[in-house]
Protein backbone atom coordinates (compact mmCIF):
# COMPACT_ATOMS: atom_id res chain seq x y z
CA UNK A 1 0.00 0.00 0.00
CA UNK A 2 1.07 3.43 -0.85
CA UNK A 3 2.21 5.74 1.81
CA UNK A 4 1.85 10.00 1.38
CA UNK A 5 3.92 11.54 -0.07
CA UNK A 6 6.70 13.67 2.34
CA UNK A 7 6.99 16.98 2.48
CA UNK A 8 10.00 18.94 1.73
CA UNK A 9 12.46 18.63 4.90
CA UNK A 10 15.83 20.18 4.89
CA UNK A 11 19.45 19.13 5.90
CA UNK A 12 22.45 20.96 6.90
CA UNK A 13 24.47 22.30 3.70
CA UNK A 14 27.87 20.58 3.98
CA UNK A 15 29.02 23.90 1.17
CA UNK A 16 29.43 27.18 1.55
CA UNK A 17 26.50 28.81 3.04
CA UNK A 18 25.42 31.36 0.27
CA UNK A 19 25.02 28.34 -2.17
CA UNK A 20 21.19 28.20 -3.30
CA UNK A 21 19.66 25.20 -1.84
CA UNK A 22 18.61 22.73 -4.05
CA UNK A 23 15.17 20.83 -4.09
CA UNK A 24 14.91 16.65 -4.72
CA UNK A 25 12.19 14.14 -4.83
CA UNK A 26 12.82 10.97 -4.06
CA UNK A 27 10.33 8.43 -5.31
CA UNK A 28 10.26 4.98 -3.87
CA UNK A 29 7.97 2.33 -2.44
CA UNK A 30 10.56 0.91 0.12
CA UNK A 31 10.60 3.26 2.65
CA UNK A 32 14.11 1.91 4.40
CA UNK A 33 15.94 2.61 1.29
CA UNK A 34 14.16 6.13 0.47
CA UNK A 35 15.09 6.77 3.89
CA UNK A 36 19.06 6.17 3.42
CA UNK A 37 18.72 8.40 -0.08
CA UNK A 38 16.88 10.97 1.26
CA UNK A 39 19.33 11.24 4.46
CA UNK A 40 22.80 11.64 1.67
CA UNK A 41 20.88 14.31 -0.38
CA UNK A 42 20.15 16.32 2.92
CA UNK A 43 23.71 15.85 3.94
CA UNK A 44 24.43 17.33 1.27
CA UNK A 45 22.19 20.65 1.26
CA UNK A 46 19.40 19.31 -0.90
CA UNK A 47 15.59 20.06 0.36
CA UNK A 48 13.76 16.78 -0.23
CA UNK A 49 9.87 15.40 -0.35
CA UNK A 50 9.70 11.69 -0.72
CA UNK A 51 6.41 9.49 -2.08
CA UNK A 52 6.11 6.30 -2.13
CA UNK A 53 3.85 5.93 -5.23
CA UNK A 54 4.02 7.20 -8.81
CA UNK A 55 0.89 9.36 -9.24
CA UNK A 56 1.92 10.67 -5.61
CA UNK A 57 5.86 11.40 -7.27
CA UNK A 58 4.36 13.27 -10.12
CA UNK A 59 2.11 15.31 -7.96
CA UNK A 60 5.46 16.38 -5.88
CA UNK A 61 7.81 17.05 -8.67
CA UNK A 62 4.69 19.62 -10.22
CA UNK A 63 4.36 20.76 -6.66
CA UNK A 64 8.18 21.65 -5.79
CA UNK A 65 9.71 21.86 -9.26
CA UNK A 66 12.95 19.90 -8.17
CA UNK A 67 16.41 20.15 -9.33
CA UNK A 68 16.65 16.45 -9.42
CA UNK A 69 14.48 13.10 -9.12
CA UNK A 70 15.30 9.95 -7.72
CA UNK A 71 13.07 7.21 -9.65
CA UNK A 72 12.66 3.77 -8.99
CA UNK A 73 11.75 1.83 -11.55
CA UNK A 74 9.20 -0.85 -10.49
CA UNK A 75 6.67 1.36 -8.15
CA UNK A 76 3.55 -0.23 -8.13
CA UNK A 77 0.76 1.10 -9.67
CA UNK A 78 2.27 3.77 -12.11
CA UNK A 79 5.87 2.16 -13.20
CA UNK A 80 8.77 4.36 -13.31
CA UNK A 81 8.75 4.45 -17.14
CA UNK A 82 5.58 6.48 -16.70
CA UNK A 83 6.52 8.38 -14.35
CA UNK A 84 8.96 9.87 -16.29
CA UNK A 85 7.06 9.45 -19.58
CA UNK A 86 4.50 12.53 -17.91
CA UNK A 87 7.27 14.59 -15.89
CA UNK A 88 9.15 15.07 -19.32
CA UNK A 89 5.88 16.98 -20.24
CA UNK A 90 6.53 19.70 -17.29
CA UNK A 91 9.76 19.14 -15.92
CA UNK A 92 13.48 19.20 -17.31
CA UNK A 93 14.52 18.51 -14.18
CA UNK A 94 17.86 15.48 -13.52
CA UNK A 95 16.17 11.87 -13.60
CA UNK A 96 18.46 9.12 -11.87
CA UNK A 97 15.74 6.09 -12.17
CA UNK A 98 17.11 3.12 -9.83
CA UNK A 99 16.29 -0.40 -11.02
CA UNK A 100 16.53 -4.12 -9.33
CA UNK A 101 16.79 -5.49 -12.79
CA UNK A 102 20.40 -5.10 -14.30
CA UNK A 103 19.39 -6.25 -17.92
CA UNK A 104 19.84 -4.14 -20.83
CA UNK A 105 16.42 -3.39 -21.92
CA UNK A 106 15.19 -1.74 -18.75
CA UNK A 107 18.36 0.61 -18.98
CA UNK A 108 17.27 1.50 -22.61
CA UNK A 109 13.65 2.00 -21.84
CA UNK A 110 14.10 4.01 -18.68
CA UNK A 111 16.63 6.43 -20.82
CA UNK A 112 14.25 6.31 -23.75
CA UNK A 113 11.87 8.07 -21.71
CA UNK A 114 14.30 10.91 -20.60
CA UNK A 115 16.18 9.83 -17.90
CA UNK A 116 20.05 11.18 -17.51
CA UNK A 117 21.25 8.26 -15.37
CA UNK A 118 20.75 4.82 -13.62
CA UNK A 119 21.77 2.39 -10.85
CA UNK A 120 21.12 -0.90 -10.59
CA UNK A 121 20.37 -2.27 -6.51
CA UNK A 122 21.70 -2.93 -4.45
CA UNK A 123 24.01 0.66 -4.84
CA UNK A 124 26.17 2.44 -3.22
CA UNK A 125 24.71 5.99 -1.84
CA UNK A 126 28.13 7.30 -1.57
CA UNK A 127 28.11 6.63 -5.74
CA UNK A 128 24.95 7.92 -6.17
CA UNK A 129 25.81 11.01 -4.79
CA UNK A 130 28.78 11.48 -6.96
CA UNK A 131 26.50 10.68 -10.20
CA UNK A 132 24.43 13.45 -8.76
CA UNK A 133 27.01 15.99 -8.14
CA UNK A 134 28.35 15.37 -12.09
CA UNK A 135 24.41 16.17 -13.40
CA UNK A 136 24.15 19.11 -11.40
CA UNK A 137 27.12 20.29 -12.13
CA UNK A 138 25.72 22.93 -14.50
CA UNK A 139 27.61 24.56 -16.00
CA UNK A 140 30.43 22.51 -16.09
CA UNK A 141 33.68 23.41 -13.83
CA UNK A 142 36.79 23.63 -15.86
CA UNK A 143 40.03 24.96 -15.06
CA UNK A 144 40.92 26.47 -18.84
CA UNK A 145 40.10 30.49 -19.71
CA UNK A 146 36.60 30.98 -20.67
CA UNK A 147 35.95 30.38 -24.40
CA UNK A 148 33.63 32.85 -26.52
CA UNK A 149 30.35 31.62 -27.36
CA UNK A 150 30.30 29.03 -30.21
CA UNK A 151 28.56 30.36 -32.65
CA UNK A 152 25.32 28.61 -33.88
CA UNK A 153 25.43 25.54 -35.94
CA UNK A 154 23.46 25.40 -39.13
CA UNK A 155 23.13 21.85 -40.80
CA UNK A 156 20.37 21.63 -43.37
CA UNK A 157 17.36 22.15 -41.67
CA UNK A 158 18.84 21.68 -38.16
CA UNK A 159 19.95 24.62 -36.29
CA UNK A 160 21.63 24.25 -33.00
CA UNK A 161 22.38 27.73 -30.78
CA UNK A 162 24.55 26.38 -27.73
CA UNK A 163 24.60 29.62 -25.95
CA UNK A 164 20.75 29.94 -26.08
CA UNK A 165 20.88 26.54 -25.22
CA UNK A 166 18.09 25.97 -28.44
CA UNK A 167 17.80 23.36 -31.14
CA UNK A 168 15.20 23.94 -34.09
CA UNK A 169 14.35 21.45 -36.64
CA UNK A 170 12.86 22.78 -39.81
CA UNK A 171 12.17 25.97 -37.61
CA UNK A 172 10.38 24.23 -34.84
CA UNK A 173 12.25 23.45 -31.67
CA UNK A 174 13.38 20.49 -30.80
CA UNK A 175 12.23 18.81 -27.12
CA UNK A 176 16.02 17.72 -25.57
CA UNK A 177 16.47 17.12 -21.67
CA UNK A 178 19.39 18.92 -20.79
CA UNK A 179 21.88 15.78 -21.13
CA UNK A 180 20.70 15.23 -24.60
CA UNK A 181 21.46 18.55 -25.31
CA UNK A 182 24.44 18.44 -23.45
CA UNK A 183 25.56 15.66 -26.09
CA UNK A 184 24.56 17.39 -29.06
CA UNK A 185 26.32 20.58 -27.96
CA UNK A 186 29.85 18.61 -27.21
CA UNK A 187 29.74 17.57 -30.87
CA UNK A 188 28.38 20.85 -32.47
CA UNK A 189 31.72 22.36 -30.74
CA UNK A 190 33.85 20.63 -32.41
CA UNK A 191 31.92 20.53 -36.03
CA UNK A 192 35.21 18.67 -37.83
CA UNK A 193 35.95 16.18 -35.11
CA UNK A 194 35.11 12.70 -34.66
CA UNK A 195 34.66 12.21 -30.39
CA UNK A 196 34.70 8.95 -28.84
CA UNK A 197 32.70 8.07 -26.04
CA UNK A 198 35.41 8.15 -23.18
CA UNK A 199 35.43 12.30 -24.61
CA UNK A 200 31.81 12.70 -24.64
CA UNK A 201 31.72 11.67 -21.36
CA UNK A 202 34.24 13.81 -20.26
CA UNK A 203 32.85 16.52 -21.70
CA UNK A 204 29.10 16.00 -20.68
CA UNK A 205 29.59 13.94 -17.47
CA UNK A 206 32.94 15.29 -16.43
CA UNK A 207 36.53 13.75 -16.41
CA UNK A 208 35.47 12.03 -13.09
CA UNK A 209 32.28 9.90 -13.71
CA UNK A 210 32.22 6.33 -13.01
CA UNK A 211 29.87 4.20 -14.49
CA UNK A 212 28.84 2.72 -18.07
CA UNK A 213 30.41 4.27 -21.05
CA UNK A 214 27.40 2.54 -22.83
CA UNK A 215 25.01 5.47 -21.54
CA UNK A 216 26.77 7.50 -24.23
CA UNK A 217 25.03 5.88 -26.98
CA UNK A 218 21.35 5.60 -25.27
CA UNK A 219 21.51 9.41 -25.24
CA UNK A 220 22.72 9.42 -29.00
CA UNK A 221 20.39 7.01 -29.93
CA UNK A 222 17.40 9.46 -28.58
CA UNK A 223 18.86 12.52 -29.92
CA UNK A 224 18.43 10.98 -33.01
CA UNK A 225 14.89 9.63 -32.58
CA UNK A 226 14.22 13.27 -32.12
CA UNK A 227 15.93 14.82 -34.96
CA UNK A 228 14.33 12.12 -37.17
CA UNK A 229 17.22 10.07 -38.25
CA UNK A 230 17.55 6.63 -38.32
CA UNK A 231 20.51 3.92 -38.22
CA UNK A 232 20.55 4.01 -41.91
CA UNK A 233 20.19 8.12 -42.71
CA UNK A 234 22.46 9.58 -40.64
CA UNK A 235 21.97 13.24 -41.90
CA UNK A 236 22.88 14.85 -38.63
CA UNK A 237 24.46 12.64 -35.83
CA UNK A 238 27.30 10.10 -37.43
CA UNK A 239 28.82 7.21 -36.20
CA UNK A 240 32.24 6.72 -37.04
CA UNK A 241 32.57 3.04 -36.63
CA UNK A 242 34.94 1.45 -34.27
CA UNK A 243 36.08 5.56 -33.29
CA UNK A 244 32.65 7.42 -32.22
CA UNK A 245 30.67 10.19 -33.19
CA UNK A 246 30.57 13.40 -34.84
CA UNK A 247 28.01 15.94 -35.99
CA UNK A 248 26.93 15.76 -39.94
CA UNK A 249 28.30 18.09 -41.45
CA UNK A 250 29.69 16.16 -44.47
CA UNK A 251 32.92 15.25 -45.54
Amino acid sequence: MSTPASRPTSGTPTGPAAAPRRRAVVVDDERALADVVRSYLERDGFEVATAADGEAGLELVRTVDPDLVVLDLGLPGMDGIEVCRSLRTFSDCYVVMLTARADEVDMLIGLSVGADDYMTKPFSPRELMARVRTLLRRPRASTRPAEPPVPPLTIGALRIDTAAREVHLDGAPVNLTRTEFDVLAALAARPHAVLSRSALIEAVWGANWVGDEHLVDVHVLHVRQKLGDTATEQRYVRTVRGVGYRIGTGG
